[in-house]
């Protein structure tokens, strides 16, 4: 254990993320973008350093993680003028676990390539509640060599692990997996409205249908929040919304049709656009705000 950890993000997720890695007994120094964050104590009483620039974070970092919002957020913290590539060692392992896409995956690892810098995507799925228990599903994109040796701190983090093909395929699959986070919701909050309209307690689509062939992660821990009209985000619409932005770009760029999502991104977006625009900082299970 004796590895120096950089974790770039102490957000929503990177915060128990990195916590996890502490826990774990792994020497893990972090930075974040904002100093005022709740996630900054959530790290440091975990035993995380918190330090105040990319620079202090990555200098003596044998892996660096990133965990941040969109695709500029990620090139910024890798590849602009403070970002990881001009300060970490050759050969260093940098490991981004945002949601960016295949596309910006390889692009990213090109780039950090000419550097002598290696890389992998492991984007990750399990919202807040799977990031606090280490319990994360990650998928990832890279090489086996720089898998087995990053393996071990991911399952600090997380509890399925798969190395899914070259750098991007985890991308590539979590695409594929908000495609189905996507459809799912929209299958979820339909029933419940038809359970309403027939006079049937909500609360029975979560504890029947969720034994059977219907049960999903989200109807087991969205479907309560749904009924009981909890909105507060474990996984925020404004992130969901992005993560089809990339599906959708990937999806035209292959000339594919994907109705399903587009009905989606399009839910999605109504409820975005509610409360003046303070929609988008709700849950996923906050879809149901688009039927009522």
């Amino acid at each position: 254990m004796s590895q120096q950890i950089a974790f770039l993000g102490l957000g929503l997720m990177g915060a128990p993320m990195a916590a996890n890695l502490a826990r774990k007994g792994y020497a893990v120094t972090a930075w974040n973008r904002t100093s005022d964050r709740p996630g900054i104590k959530i790290a440091t009483e975990a035993g995380v350093k918190v330090v105040a620039s990319i620079e202090e974070a990555v200098k003596t970092a044998e892996v660096v993680f990133s965990c941040v919002g969109d695709v500029p957020d990620v090139k910024e913290v890798l590849l602009g003028e403070t970002g990881v590539v001009n300060f970490a060692s050759p050969h260093t392992l940098i490991v981004d676990m945002s949601t960016i896409g295949s596309i910006a995956a390889r692009e990213i690892a090109t780039e950090l390539e000419k550097h002598q810098l290696r890389f992998m995507d492991a984007p990750v799925s399990g919202g807040d509640i799977g990031a606090i228990n280490g319990t994360l599903t990650i998928m990832v994109g890279g090489s086996e060599a720089d898998f087995i040796q990053c393996k071990p701190f991911l399952e600090a983090m997380g509890k399925n692990i798969t190395l899914c093909g070259e750098v991007g395929s985890g991308q590539g699959v979590k695409m594929c997996n908000q495609i189905l986070c996507a459809l799912n919701m929209i299958g979820i909050c339909e029933a419940m409205q038809m359970a309403l309209q027939q006079g049937i307690d909500p609360n029975l689509i979560v504890e029947v249908c969720g034994t059977g062939a219907a049960g999903s992660w989200a109807l087991s821990n969205l479907g309560s929040k749904i009924i009981n009209s909890d909105y507060e985000p474990g996984f925020a619409i404004k992130h969901i919304i992005k993560d089809l932005r990339l599906v959708q770009e990937i999806n035209q760029a292959g000339g594919g049709n994907l109705p399903g999502t587009e009905l989606g991104d399009r839910l999605f977006k109504a409820v975005a656009a509610m409360d003046n625009g303070e929609g988008a900082e709700q849950g996923t299970q906050a879809m149901i705000r688009a039927y009522q």
